[in-house]
């Protein structure tokens, strides 16, 4: 699996040692990622503290599973996509409130980190890889 840079920085795998570039076209990713991050920018000014802080909540509580949590913060995306007006299709949407909710989690709380981006990945992976998958083929 090749990895997705929100950032634009390149992508590559260690292999013997050296830096190897995943077989992509890294032009491509770099204008899905600025497109990402520019719908980003719109949606973290539209979401509300309460709902970082109660996302906070559920990651601090050491008594949730993670599957629990990652069920949370589907519900939280999916309440959020619909108090946010979009043009744009709803899986791309969903994908990036779930990296602004995660950015906004870890910027409040930064020990969270590892528990907040495995989660995500977890959520992202169940819910929109094919998604992905087909963004960068396309």
């Amino acid at each position: 699996d090749d990895e997705l840079q929100t950032d634009g920085n390149r992508s590559g795998h260690f292999r013997n040692g050296e830096l190897g570039l995943a077989p992509t076209n890294e032009d491509v990713i770099r204008i899905i990622a600025a497109q990402l991050a520019e719908i980003g920018d719109q949606f973290d000014k539209e979401i509300q503290g309460r709902v970082v802080n109660d996302l906070v909540q559920h990651f601090l509580n050491e008594n949730l599973s993670g599957e629990e949590i990652t069920l949370h913060m589907s519900r939280v995306v999916r309440e959020l996509i619909r108090s946010i007006p979009s043009d744009m299709e709803q899986e791309k949407a969903m994908l990036v409130l779930a990296m602004v909710l995660t950015k906004k989690i870890v910027n409040t709380v930064p020990s969270l980190l590892h528990r907040v981006f495995n989660t995500t990945m977890n959520y992202m992976n169940q819910q929109f890889h094919n998604y992905i998958v087909e963004m960068v083929s396309a």
